[in-house]
């Protein structure tokens, strides 16, 4: 069952694709139209010069006919030039759509980078689309300028609605990236935040027990270069002053093992004989 998300990810990106065939067509619209205005003025220099143009036509005629070009000082030039403006503009557009460079657009040209949505993109498709209707142009022009106008107002909406995100929703780089997260984003962000919370507690408990150990060099001397007190004397000592007393354990017994009675010592070695002496009858 397709979700809300897919839906708006594919209509923005139909949307895109619109607005990158519309770009196309007036592309390719500019381009023809500005051919067909350099043939008409060359046509109209030939008949000034064959003198079938008067100079009362000249008056009379705003436009040259069969061209967009204003029949004034430097008319030919500023039309070129508008065309050739309208191309690059064009070319520019349909580089943002397709999101390359995007480093470019950042930098450079930030309303149409990756950080701003699609609503300063439908206001240059407008601009550049009344420009060209507000000039007689042929069918094929007409309809291509009036497809822009109408894809320009449709990414003004759509970023009035999506604002900047719009084009983070659409992103097909996004869509795979999330599309390959299985896990819940809740579950995987509460392991992030147990497994900080454990090493910075374990760091932490790393951090004291080094600082103990080193007070206690730095106490007893090793930390200065010289040689530790060692289990003898004058460790006893120097522990003592401290306050740390050292107690000789208690003796004890086994469970199992019978008390020791009162009883007088036995020496392990033998009493020697007495001896016995028998007085005779005889002896002097």
């Amino acid at each position: 069952m397709p979700t809300i998300r897919t839906y708006i990810f594919f209509g923005l990106n139909a949307v895109r694709v619109l607005s990158i065939v519309s770009l196309l067509l007036v592309f390719a619209s500019s381009i023809f139209v500005m051919v067909k205005d350099i043939e008409a003025v060359n046509s109209f220099e030939a008949a000034k010069q064959s003198g079938n143009v008067t100079s009362e036509d000249l008056v009379n005629c705003d436009y040259i006919e069969n061209s967009t070009v204003p029949n004034q000082l430097g008319g030919v030039f500023w039309a070129i030039v508008n065309r050739l403006l309208i191309i690059f503009q064009v070319i520019i557009l349909i580089m943002s759509e397709v999101g390359w460079p995007a480093t470019f657009f950042d930098r450079f040209f930030p309303v149409l980078g990756t950080d701003f949505g699609l609503g300063a993109l439908g206001i240059f498709q407008g601009l550049i689309g009344a420009a060209v209707l507000s000039q007689h142009v042929d069918d094929f022009t007409f309809v291509a300028a009036f497809f822009l106008f109408v894809l320009g107002c449709i990414n003004m909406l759509l970023g009035l609605i999506f604002r900047e995100s719009a084009k983070d929703r659409r992103s097909i780089t996004a869509w795979r990236n999330e599309d390959r997260n299985v896990l819940p984003t809740h579950s995987s962000v509460a392991n992030l935040n147990r497994s900080a919370t454990a090493s910075s507690a374990q760091s932490s408990m790393s951090s004291t027990v080094y600082d103990e150990k080193a007070r206690d060099l730095a106490e007893f001397g090793a930390a200065r270069g010289r040689a530790g007190y060692g289990f003898g004397r004058q460790g006893e000592k120097a522990a003592a002053m401290k306050g740390f007393l050292i107690s000789k354990p208690i003796e004890s017994l086994p469970r199992y093992a019978a008390r020791p009675t009162s009883a007088p010592s036995v020496s392990s070695r033998s009493p020697s004989p007495q001896p016995r002496f028998a007085s005779s009858n005889t002896a002097i």
